[in-house]
């Protein structure tokens, strides 16, 4: 992590909207063991200790990173955001919302822990109800204002898991829903591989960021690791974009 925070540029770093809620559920998460913890987070037991320990750490005075660093999984790493330049960090921070079953919403220049949480953990703060039902009613809201406080499209780049965290039929009958599809073409077939549409996805709010993409027909622009857009297939909302 420390590596990471040597990258990040001379910004304004902004706190999570969500803190007290996730400071609440890292105490929760502070009281268990570890074997406790890898059945609940269905992780290893290294990977168990290792988040007891965030957790357990989580109010000291430990070095935060702004939430676009601090994630490492497929779509984060064809992001590539420790090489955006700091006008493109703003930029991003105005139009991008990451979504997380600790924090809920975060903006990319948020400072936060590392952490690991699954969406169908329940704890003592949960009110009763597992990561997705506590933030679906506090969640909805807040994303559909922003979605229309800036223009009324959100371009749906998130794995469908994380649609659980919003009432997302609400979603979609408030805002416009742009969701590229990405697929990979086997002989007469088309079909989405996991790892590729991550990659794409990534990638895609890299292309964003950078070129101020504010029309979702600017998309089609988009190309990637042989990922074209392909105007014969597809929705105006859901762009296919096509690996031969």
């Amino acid at each position: 992590m420390n590596d990471r925070l040597k990258s990040v540029p001379d910004i304004s770093l902004s706190s999570p909207r969500f803190q007290k809620e996730a400071d609440r559920f890292a105490r929760d998460m502070a009281q268990y063991s570890t074997e406790t913890l890898a059945d609940m987070l269905d992780c290893s037991h290294q990977i168990a200790t290792q988040n007891r320990m965030r957790y357990m750490r989580f109010f000291e005075d430990a070095p935060k990173l702004p939430a676009i660093l601090a994630y490492h999984g497929q779509a984060y790493k064809h992001l590539k955001a420790e090489t955006l330049n700091v006008d493109d960090l703003n930029y991003s921070q105005q139009k991008l919302w990451i979504t997380s079953f600790l924090y809920g919403l975060l903006r990319p220049l948020d400072a936060i822990l590392p952490y690991r949480m699954e969406g169908n953990v329940g704890l003592p703060s949960g009110e009763g109800q597992n990561m997705l039902g506590f933030w679906k009613s506090r969640l909805t809201d807040v994303l559909i204002d922003a979605v229309k406080a800036d223009g009324g499209t959100l371009v749906h780049l998130a794995t469908e898991e994380y649609q659980h965290l919003f009432d997302w039929q609400r979603v979609r009958k408030e805002v416009r829903i742009v969701q590229p599809l990405f697929y990979v073409r086997k002989g007469s077939e088309l079909k989405i591989q996991a790892v590729w549409a991550k990659t794409c996805r990534g990638a895609m709010t890299r292309f964003i960021i950078e070129n101020r993409i504010d029309k979702p027909e600017d998309l089609r622009a988009f190309s990637y690791e042989g990922f074209t857009y392909e105007p014969k297939l597809g929705e105006t909302d859901y762009p296919h974009f096509i690996k031969q």
